[in-house]
């Protein structure tokens, strides 16, 4: 029961972190007000990060940040590896929503399927998983 409430609580953040990457695209990144406000004043905080962000953007940041490490989930082993899969995870979420989908998408894939493989014993090379008589 401890394990499915763990489940539910990191679904219910991970639709909150896709809904923020959302309200980041259409509220600061596409709206026309910050359009015209930052060509006439590009030295203000939110301009600046809406350049910063552009630049992540374009030069694929978030997307290659979490591909990386939903590779890394694959390399190390157990608890390590899910909890990098889980970040690469965040990582590129928003890349899915931010413009950059097609590493983006490989980056999810290949969490989620890090995050669902479920734990297997350990048998050493050239041997097989023994069971018991």
């Amino acid at each position: 029961m401890k394990q499915r409430n763990y489940r539910v609580g990191a679904l219910l953040a991970l639709a909150a972190w896709v809904a923020m990457a959302y309200a980041v695209r259409y509220g600061l990144m596409e709206h026309t007000a910050w359009v015209g406000a930052c060509a006439e004043a590009p030295e203000r905080l939110p301009c600046q990060v809406r350049a910063g962000l552009g630049l992540m953007i374009h030069w694929a940041v978030l997307p290659c940040a979490g591909l990386a490490l939903a590779a890394l989930g694959w390399v190390l082993s157990a608890r390590r590896g899910r909890i990098a899969a889980a970040w690469g995870l965040v990582l590129a979420v928003p890349g899915l929503v931010l413009y950059t989908t097609s590493l983006a998408a490989v980056a999810v894939m290949l969490a989620g399927l890090r995050l669902a493989r479920t734990a297997t014993p350990s048998c050493g090379l050239g041997q097989s998983p023994r069971t018991s008589p």
